[in-house]
C-alpha cells in the first residue's frame, strides 16, 4: 500500500508516493508562478496552485501505476505547503484575490512602525515569535489601510495549506503550526485575544479560521476533489504541518536537543523544544510542533543560497558547486577575511530583524585570492548558522542538515567545525514530503508516535564530527563576526546611511500610530484601531 504526499512550495510543487518501507517511488514536479504586479509584492492565483497540484497528483498516480509488479493502491494523503501569508476565500471558499505570499514586503513600513513602537516585542515576550511583513497581522493591517473591500469580501484568511485542505476536504480550517505566528496562545492552542488586540485587528478576528490540534488534521477527501485527482472518494487526507517543520520531521528531527538546518533559499535553523523561550533578544519564531508538548524555534534567514549564487557570478564561476571548489583551497579564516552575508535587498529577519541589513568584505587587501573571497562567503554563512543556534538559547546535540547546499561534503564539514555540533545528511531527497509522510502515518494510526515514524522511516546517509582546533578557531572568528556586525549597524550598514538618519529631537514624543479603519458595518467603525 502507498502514500500519497504533496509538496506547495512558493516555485515548485511536488507530488510524491511512497511505499509502505518509506521510499519514494513515485515523484512528480511543476513550477508555479509568483507575481509581483508592483514592487515589493509576492502573490499566486490560487486557482493555479490548485490546478498545479491537480496535474503533479495524476503525474505521479500514472508514474505508479506504469511501475512493473501489481498495483500498489493508494491509501493515505499527507500534505505540506509554504506557510504565512493571505489566502482569502470567501463563504463559498472562492478567492477573493491573490495569495499574498509570506515573502509580500508590501507592509514592511507598517512592521517597522511596529518595532519603533515596541509593539513586535511585546509580542514576542507574549509567544515567542516576531513578526515579519508577509505575516498575517501585517497583511490585514495594510489591507485595511489601502484595500478594506478585500477584506470585507472575505470570510476566511487560510494559508496555502489551508486552502489544500479546503480543497480536498471541505474544511475551512489551519494547522496549529501555520497559526503559530503571530496570534497562537501556546498554552492553549488558541488564538490569543491580547495579541489580536495589541496588533489592532480585533475587527477581523472574524477572519482567523478554526486551529486543528494535533489528532483533528485528518478527514475525508471529497467527491468532487478525488474525481479530478483519479483517486477514491472518501480516502483519509492529512494535513502536516508547514514546510519548514516537516521538513524537520522528514529530516528525523523530533526530540529535544535535535536540531536541523536547510541549507536553501532560506538558511533556515530549527531546534526543537519543550518550552516556549520569550527571553533573549527578539528573533526568528516559535512554531507548534507537537500539541503542548513539543516547539520547535525556527530562525528562517532571508540570505541564503542566492548569496552563493551572487558569489559565482562575481567570480565567473559556473555556479555553486565550483564555488565550493575553490572555496577550500583556502584555510578557516580566509586568511584574516570576514564576509557579513546579509545581500537582500529586504534585509535580515533572523536571528535579528533589521530591514536595512546589508553585506560586506572586512579586511580586504590585494593578498588575498579569489579562493579567499570564496572561503569568506562560506564562512560567513557557516557563522550564521552559528548565530541560530546560539540565539536558541538550547542546548543542541545534533545538527542535521538538508537542502540544496548539503550536497556539498565540505561545507557540511566545515559546519561542524563553525558550530561545534555533530552534522549529518539525509538519505532522502524530497524531506517536506517526507516529513508529511511520517506526519500522516501517525495521524492514521499506523505509527504510534513521531519518534517511532522517525527511528522506522528515516535514513541518514553521511556524518560529520567537529576538528576540535577548527572549532576553536571559528569560536574567535564567530566573535570577530559579531564585533564586524556590530560596526556595520551602527554605521547604518552602508556609506552614508549615517548622514541620511533623522537626527532625534529631545523632547519630541514619538509619531502616533497611524490609525486602521473598522470595516463597513463594524460597531467600531469611525473609531481608530490602533497600528
Amino acid at each position: 500500500m502507498s502514500v500519497l504526499t504533496v509538496d506547495v512550495g512558493t516555485t515548485m510543487i511536488k507530488s510524491v508516493v511512497f511505499d509502505d518501507r518509506g521510499r519514494e517511488i513515485a515523484v512528480s514536479r511543476l513550477a508555479t508562478e509568483v507575481l509581483r504586479p508592483h514592487p515589493g509584492r509576492a502573490e499566486q492565483d490560487m486557482d493555479a496552485v490548485w490546478n498545479a497540484v491537480v496535474c503533479t497528483v495524476r503525474n505521479a498516480l500514472s508514474e505508479l501505476a506504469g511501475r512493473p509488479g501489481p498495483a500498489d493502491p493508494v491509501w493515505l494523503v499527507s500534505f505540506t505547503a509554504q506557510g504565512d501569508g493571505a489566502w482569502l476565500v470567501d463563504e463559498r471558499g472562492r478567492p477573493t484575490g491573490p495569495a499574498i505570499l509570506w515573502s509580500d514586503g508590501r507592509a514592511g513600513d507598517l512592521v517597522g512602525q511596529w518595532q519603533r513602537d515596541g509593539v513586535l516585542e511585546t509580542a514576542f515576550r507574549r509567544n515567542g515569535s516576531l513578526t515579519c511583513a508577509g505575516m498575517p497581522n501585517a497583511i490585514f493591517a495594510w489591507l485595511a489601510r489601502h484595500d478594506p473591500d478585500r477584506l470585507a469580501r472575505s470570510h476566511a484568511s487560510l494559508t496555502a495549506a489551508g486552502w489544500l485542505f479546503l480543497r480536498l476536504t471541505g474544511v475551512t480550517a489551519v494547522d496549529e503550526s501555520d497559526a503559530s505566528a503571530p496570534f497562537l496562545d501556546h498554552a492553549t492552542g488558541a488564538y490569543d485575544p491580547y495579541l489580536i488586540d495589541l496588533f489592532g485587528l480585533t475587527a477581523y478576528e472574524r477572519l482567523l479560521p478554526r486551529v486543528l490540534g494535533e489528532h483533528e488534521r485528518i478527514a475525508e477527501m471529497t467527491s468532487e476533489a478525488a474525481g479530478q485527482l483519479g483517486l477514491p472518494a472518501g480516502l483519509p487526507v492529512v494535513m502536516a504541518p508547514y514546510d519548514i517543520a516537516a521538513t524537520a520531521r522528514g529530516v528525523g528531527v523530533v526530540n529535544p536537543g535535535q536540531a536541523c538546518s536547510i541549507l536553501g533559499t532560506t538558511l533556515c535553523t530549527e531546534i526543537v523544544r519543550t518550552t516556549v523561550d520569550t527571553t533573549g533578544e527578539p528573533s526568528g519564531i516559535t512554531i507548534a510542533y507537537r500539541g503542548r508538548e513539543r516547539v520547535l524555534r525556527a530562525f528562517p534567514t532571508l540570505n541564503g543560497a542566492e548569496v552563493l549564487g551572487w558569489a559565482a557570478r562575481t567570480l565567473h564561476l559556473s555556479g555553486p558547486p565550483e564555488l565550493s571548489r575553490l572555496a577550500f583551497e583556502s584555510e578557516p579564516g580566509a586568511n584574516g577575511l570576514m564576509f557579513l552575508p546579509y545581500l537582500s535587498p529586504a534585509g535580515e529577519r533572523a536571528p535579528f530583524l533589521d530591514g536595512h541589513a546589508r553585506g560586506g568584505f572586512w579586511g580586504l587587501s590585494l593578498e588575498h585570492t579569489r579562493a579567499d573571497l570564496a572561503r569568506a562567503v562560506f564562512d560567513g554563512l557557516s557563522l550564521v548558522l552559528r548565530d541560530s543556534l546560539t540565539a536558541s538559547r538550547t542546548h543542541v546535540t545534533e545538527l542535521r542538515l538538508c537542502g540544496g547546499g548539503a550536497n556539498s561534503d565540505a561545507w557540511c564539514a566545515l559546519i561542524a567545525d563553525a558550530t561545534g555540533v555533530p552534522t549529518a545528511r539525509s538519505g532522502d531527497t524530497e524531506l517536506g514530503a517526507k516529513g508529511a509522510f511520517l506526519t500522516g502515518l501517525v495521524l492514521s494510526g499506523a505509527e504510534s508516535s513521531m519518534h517511532s515514524a522517525a527511528t522506522t522511516y528515516v535514513r541518514m546517509r553521511s556524518s560529520w564530527e567537529p576538528d576540535p582546533e577548527r572549532t576553536a578557531r571559528y569560536a574567535e572568528l564567530y566573535e570577530d563576526f559579531l564585533h564586524w556586525r556590530d560596526l556595520a549597524r551602527e554605521a547604518g550598514w552602508r556609506p552614508g546611511a549615517g548622514r541620511r538618519r533623522v537626527p532625534e529631537v529631545p523632547g519630541r514624543p514619538p509619531a502616533p500610530p497611524h490609525p486602521i479603519p473598522a470595516p463597513p458595518g463594524h460597531p467600531d467603525r469611525g473609531a481608530p484601531h490602533r497600528v
